[in-house]
């Protein structure tokens, strides 16, 4: 529990880069739903995209500051919890990526050049991909947390 250092390993390291990767994916996630009209399932895929952006902002700074000791329990398997963390995300990500690419569907009639109403089309489909890449990033850091356990480690960086 002594003074808080700066993990420049980490910040250097596949996982810190992949984590400011997921942040901006997932900001751009959210922020895209958030700005545009929706309704119904949708809400799902803004609540998981702005628990895991806030949950995946957490972990970063946790594991930046060298803190994640001070998680009851959970701080000395950090690397697991980084994991499980990634896993979860990467499936309810998949899930808001999949409503995203229905609702993206369902407003396809209103891709027309001249079509005079409000439509969240594009905003959708911004959506989707941006959901698809938050996917592929979370994924990408499961399979590196998975990498760092088989190979007998037992830190994030």
């Amino acid at each position: 529990r002594g003074a808080v250092s700066l993990q420049r390993p980490f910040l250097r390291g596949p996982l810190g880069v992949l984590r400011v990767l997921q942040l901006l994916a997932g900001a751009a996630f959210w922020v895209t739903i958030a700005t545009s009209k929706y309704q119904g399932p949708v809400h799902f895929a803004l609540f998981v995209s702005v628990l895991f952006w806030l949950l995946t902002l957490g972990l970063y700074f946790l594991t930046l500051l060298g803190k994640h000791e001070l998680v009851p329990v959970l701080g000395s398997r950090w690397l697991v919890v980084n994991v499980a963390h990634d896993l979860l995300a990467a499936a309810l990500y998949g899930a808001a990526t999949g409503i995203m690419i229905d609702q993206t569907q369902r407003h396809s009639y209103c891709n027309l050049k001249d079509y005079p109403l409000p439509c969240a089309y594009h905003a959708f489909l911004a959506a989707a991909v941006c959901g698809g890449l938050c996917l592929g990033l979370y994924l990408l850091s499961a399979f590196y947390g998975c990498c760092r356990r088989y190979q007998g480690k037992q830190e994030v960086a």
